[in-house]
């Protein structure tokens, strides 16, 4: 698979799961990930499923999404823009960025993920 179909599937795959059941997230994450949420760091799979628990129910509605081999040759950035529905509040707009390790031929977790809510649009 190109990296533009491994980044549209991840895409399609991570948002809907974190709509409907946050807990099959966890297989995408590995000890070693970070999550970088409104500036607020944690590191590993156990930290990052707490800190995405913590947010409640949401639901993502994605505007965009771009994607980049990045110099690993084993490696995928992604870049998503779209907006976020939290406990059914109004949407706010928000931007996240991952990069994508694969450990092995057609396997992806996720090495890096950044979120950031955009005020003020």
């Amino acid at each position: 698979m190109s990296a533009e179909e491994v980044a549209k599937a991840f895409v399609q795959h991570f948002y809907q799961t974190f709509d409907s059941n946050i807990e099959g997230l966890a297989g995408l994450y590995s000890p070693n990930s970070m999550l970088t949420f409104e500036g607020n760091q944690v590191g590993g799979m156990e930290q990052i499923m707490n800190k995405l628990r913590g947010i409640g129910p949401v639901k993502h509605d994605i505007k965009s999404m771009d994607v980049q081999p990045s110099s690993d040759s084993n490696a995928i950035v992604i870049f998503v823009t779209g907006s976020i529905k939290i406990g059914g509040d109004n949407p706010l707009h928000f931007c996240e960025m991952f990069q994508l390790l694969s450990p092995g031929p057609g396997a992806y977790y996720v090495h890096n993920d950044i979120f950031r809510l955009n005020y003020g649009l």
